[in-house]
């Protein structure tokens, strides 16, 4: 591939790292708990193998530490005295109104100048705070970041004993992604696209039954309220979305989609990966797949499959490496790409 054009001033990706709960939940267990009336065909619903559900009393801060682990371990400890930005995305944030970033900050043992609770961005968050930490490190004397995604929803939302027969609780699966950016030309960021489109914003609801709004108190326990017009929706939106963000960032630097050497997207099922590397001319080995291992990872799924497919051997130093990724009912969308510099 052609040397890809940069500016002086380049941030880069240096290390991703992923963490997957011990606790591996098969598909059975949600077959046994299967309401008849909530069995649908829809390829929304198809079930992974397997997933991992976080343990009992784990937090979101002891998630973000396990993933940022492999990667003090690689670069040690002391990178941490150089992180001016964190940022944070939570898909269940457990500490009420300001989210998790203060705790997981505390428990690295930093006190970063740009502490950032990113609470949008969804499945396509990892992308989304790429864009941010790389902004503010070009715009200021920041030094390096993290990006820290947790989802941590499944085992506590979907396996509430209302929840866990409906078919879409078989499809989550919990674990964390971290991913540290530092000013250099090592792993360059040679693009990044992201899009809001607000007209979707909050289609992808929390309801229960009787109705209440997600902080009243009620007997009903929450879950994503999907109905058969709203899945086709998103179904069109996220297969159109993806590919639209990817080739974006293609023309930009000058790359084909077919001459990427890896596709790395969030891992919702196994109709929108196949969709995505086919609008992408990709063939399957250069799309990196978790989902039947890992199930829906929402804003982990990123780091998480790119970390699977470094320790693979599945990208080489040089390697141009697409995230893309679109989030909720179609709200958001990102994609960046990145010459990885290898590990």
């Amino acid at each position: 591939m052609d040397e890809l054009s940069m500016s002086t001033d380049t941030v880069s990706l240096i290390d991703v790292s992923g963490y997957l709960p011990e606790n591996i939940v098969a598909a059975d267990y949600f077959v046994q708990h299967a309401d008849p009336d909530e069995v649908t065909s829809n390829i929304m619903f198809k079930a992974p193998k397997f997933r991992h559900h976080i343990a009992a009393g784990e937090t979101p801060a002891d998630m973000a530490e396990r993933a940022v682990a492999p990667i003090l371990e690689r670069q040690g400890r002391d990178v941490l005295r150089d992180i001016d930005v964190l940022i944070v995305h939570t898909q269940l944030p457990e500490v009420a109104i300001v989210g998790n970033g203060g705790e997981v900050a505390a428990r690295l043992g930093i006190s970063p100048e740009w502490l950032i609770d990113l609470h949008n961005g969804g499945c396509a968050a990892f992308v989304h705070g790429m864009k941010l930490a790389r902004q503010i490190l070009l715009s200021s004397p920041a030094r390096s970041a993290l990006v820290v995604t947790v989802q941590n929803a499944a085992g506590q939302i979907f396996t509430q004993e209302q929840v866990r027969g409906k078919a879409q609780a078989a499809i989550p699966g919990d674990g964390a992604g971290a991913g540290l950016l530092v000013k250099s030309g090592d792993s360059p960021i040679l693009d990044i696209e992201t899009r809001h489109l607000p007209e979707f914003a909050g289609q992808m609801t929390a309801i229960a039954e009787p109705p209440r709004r997600y902080w009243e108190a009620g007997a009903g326990q929450m879950h994503v309220g999907f109905t058969e017009s709203k899945i086709a929706k998103v179904l069109q939106r996220g297969n159109r979305l993806v590919p639209e963000v990817a080739h974006t960032v293609c023309k930009r630097i000058g790359v084909k989609s077919e001459d990427l050497d890896l596709l790395v997207t969030n891992q919702p099922n196994r109709a929108f990966l196949r969709n995505w590397r086919d609008a992408l001319q990709l063939p399957q080995e250069r799309h990196p797949d978790t989902f039947d291992e890992c199930g829906n990872l929402f804003g982990a799924g990123i780091p998480v499959t790119f970390d699977r497919a470094v320790d693979e051997g599945r990208v080489p130093a040089g390697s141009v490496v697409m995230f893309a990724g679109f989030a909720h009912a179609g709200d958001f969308a990102a994609a960046a790409a990145v010459r990885w510099g290898g590990r």
